[in-house]
């Protein structure tokens, strides 16, 4: 079982990015509309509200989703450069054939599929949309229990794992074990491609990351040591930021976070939502982690 639930892009065309999700991704959207000036609000950005926004579900109809939230432009914005939300990580059944399509597409491939340093069984590719942002699309190799990924039922599945790019992976770790009560494991080294190639770093060099999921249930988070080079986010005041803006997951026990909230839970309708308690909390680089209580 995963608890991830959905993430949130910010994009410069709802409408485009909709269409180029559902040509060469296999998405449907499944709810549109404008953002409600509460829910801006409580993602502390006012500027979003009344905003076009829409809601896709990928093929295979599991209930894990992409927001595209319609934003302007942020001058200086580079992808794997800067803190928070860095990438959305995509499963699929067959990481050369996605290739293919995605040499046919809009998308730019950024990295080709080649097995994960460490981990034989995964393969990924990257690649940078449009609105600069970047998707991780993956193959397992079989079945690994022990490493908790979901197997995809359609050639471009679900999300399973976003990635947060951290100023200090201990911190980042602590807080999801501590106020956010996941299991994570220690961080590991492993010849990171894409940060490698943002930052100009040598084959040597190695990136810490961690993983987490609830107890019993799937990976669904990770967290990358970025190099010091690495700078905050630039966004337009009172908006959300540019990429990957917010992260929204199941809890089982949301009571927990009592004293934790950035914006306290209400209770939120909508395919993400479905009539549950809904807030916010923040990692310690200040991005936005969407709460939806899950009982």
């Amino acid at each position: 079982m995963t608890l991830l639930r959905c993430a949130t892009l910010v994009v410069e065309d709802v409408s485009a990015t909709c269409e180029r999700y559902a040509e060469w991704l296999g998405y449907a959207v499944i709810e549109s509309g404008e953002v409600p000036a509460d829910l801006a609000a409580a993602w502390q950005a006012p500027a979003s509200a009344g905003r076009a926004y829409a809601v896709m579900q990928p093929e295979s109809g599991e209930a894990v989703f992409l927001r595209f939230a319609e934003g302007d432009p942020v001058a200086g914005y580079l992808p794997i450069r800067t803190y928070g939300w860095a990438a959305t990580e995509i499963c699929v059944t067959d990481v050369e054939a996605v290739h293919q399509r995605m040499i046919a597409s809009p998308f730019e491939v950024i990295g080709p599929p080649r097995v994960l340093d460490g981990y034989a069984t995964i393969k990924p590719m990257q690649v940078r949309g449009p609105d600069a942002e970047i998707v991780y699309l993956t193959e397992f190799a079989g079945s690994d229990p022990a490493l908790a990924l979901p197997q995809p039922k359609t050639l471009v599945d679900r999300p399973f794992i976003i990635v947060h790019a951290s100023k200090d992976i201990a911190e980042g770790l602590a807080w999801l074990r501590d106020v956010v009560g996941l299991e994570a494991i220690e961080p590991v080294s492993i010849r990171y491609t894409m940060i490698e190639k943002s930052f100009g770093l040598s084959p040597e060099d190695k990136t810490a990351i961690t993983t987490a999921q609830w107890p019993g249930g799937e990976t669904f988070l990770e967290f990358d040591q970025y190099p010091a080079a690495a700078t905050e986010r630039p966004c337009h005041k009172g908006a959300l930021p540019p990429g990957v803006a917010v992260v929204t997951m199941l809890h089982p026990d949301i009571a927990r976070l009592d004293g934790h909230w950035l914006s306290a839970p209400v209770r939120r309708e909508g395919a993400i939502y479905q009539g549950r308690m809904s807030g916010l909390l923040q990692t310690p680089e200040g991005a936005l982690l969407e709460v939806i209580d899950a009982t």
